[in-house]
Order: C-alpha cells, then structure tokens, then sequence
C-alpha cells in the first residue's frame, strides 16, 4: 500500500444541471453538451460516453504505475523512523490505533456502513447496502429544482488506506450527464466509522430533466482496491413522492 496521503479535490467534466436538456435533445448524435459528438482515444479510436463505455476505467487501465512494496502497520512505524517528519505524521495519523491489537495484514479494508440522502425539510434517506436486486427498479425519487447533499460512513482495518476515492456516474437515456470524482484522502484503523458529507447540489429541473436515471458508484484506494462497486436506478420527478 502506498503511503501518500491524497489531498481533498473535486471533478465533475459534465454538469448535472438544466443543461441536460440541451444533452437530450442532441441524443441522436450521441452529444454532450460542449463536448465533441465522438471523443478520440489516445490510440485514434473513438468511444461514445454511454453506459457501456467509463472512459475513467479505461484511463485507468493504462496506467502501470509502481507503487511500491506493501506494508503493515508494524512496518509502517519502524520504516523511516529517523525521519523525524515521517515519524511525528505517522504517529498522528495512528495515534487513536490499539497497535496491540494490530495484527500483520498488510491489506486495509473499508467497509461503506451507510450512504444517506438528505434534503432540506425532508427525512434523511439511507440508501441500502448492498443496493435492491432489482437493477430497473428505482431506489430512491429526488424532486426536480430541490437541494441536496450525500453523506456516507465507512469503517477502516487492518491498515492505513490510502488515496481513498469516491466516484459516481449518472446516466439518462444512455448518456452520461454527470461525473463526480472526489479524492477523500487517508485514514488509519479506528473502530468507529469516519463520516464525510460531499458539497449541496441542486436536481436539474424542466421537463427534459424529470425520469429515471442510472447511477454507478465506486470507493476505490491508490492502488486501485475497490472496496464498493454498486449500480442503481434513481428518479427526478416534478414532486416529492407520496409517504406511503
């Protein structure tokens, strides 16, 4: 596992926003909004951003980096301990860690606990995991033109995990509308989960923005350990559903 930390930062290349209106209409060639109707790869073809193709995944595949030899936590103490800067970083970064109690895996592991939905003057709504086996079947509906921000909680064991990532991708009809990737950074073991909240957002609004959507979400570290990899189907409509 390396041991860089990763620093906090966010991307979304397509807004998720009344600009899908413009995306939809454009559907017959394939057409994202101020992007080219074909996006080229590095080796001269060409992909549409659909469902069936994560140009991320396909970056990411390339990529042969070496991140060097794995250690565990044991290690990661006696492993540069005349570096008076790596060794103070190291003690804060495990100082709330039982090290008697840390054995010598050398693999981290991240369990997501929950992912909740909230919404001004709405109850918060925890998204199960795993999600609902019925992959058509819509999870959750979002009122268009309404706020709202995503919470997740997630346990860390074994080992320092590091440059953990979230990403989701959003899909209607078939074309890509949002890409959010947001880099987490390091955690040590701790017994008690860690909580992230991600920035408010807004739901497209408009006649083109209401329907059904296909979401995939992924938490991946820097050596591309993926510890969640779950797709749903989720709703914009012009209200709020009715409690049942």
């Amino acid at each position: 596992m390396s041991a860089a930390v990763g620093s906090v930062s966010a991307n979304k290349d397509v807004p998720f926003n009344a600009q899908i209106e413009e995306e939809l209409k454009n559907k017959g060639t394939n057409k994202v909004h101020g992007e080219p109707d074909q996006l080229p790869h590095s080796d001269g073809a060409n992909y549409h951003d659909t469902e069936e193709t994560e140009p991320e995944e396909e970056e990411d595949s390339k990529l042969e980096l070496d991140l060097g030899p794995q250690y565990s936590l044991k290690e990661h103490l006696e492993k540069d301990k005349d570096d008076e800067s790596l060794r103070k970083w190291k003690e804060q970064l495990l100082a709330s860690v039982d090290m008697s109690a840390v054995g010598e895996n050398k693999e981290p592991e991240v369990k997501i606990v929950s992912l909740t939905l909230i919404s001004p003057g709405r109850p918060d709504f925890i998204l199960p995991i795993p999600f609902a086996t019925d992959s058509k079947k819509s999870i959750f509906t979002l009122k268009e033109g309404s706020q709202y921000r995503l919470k997740f909680s997630f346990t860390v064991s074994n080992n320092i995990v590091s440059g953990l990532k979230y990403t989701n991708v959003v899909w209607k009809t078939g074309i890509r509308v949002d890409n959010t990737k947001k880099m987490l950074g390091t955690y040590s073991p701790q017994q008690e989960p860690y909580t992230y909240e991600l920035e408010e957002e807004t739901t497209p609004s408009g006649l083109f923005a209401r329907g059904t959507y296909s979401a995939r979400t992924k938490f991946v570290d820097d050596d591309r350990k993926c510890y969640l990899d779950a797709s749903y189907h989720f709703e914009i409509q012009k209200n709020w559903p009715t409690p049942h």
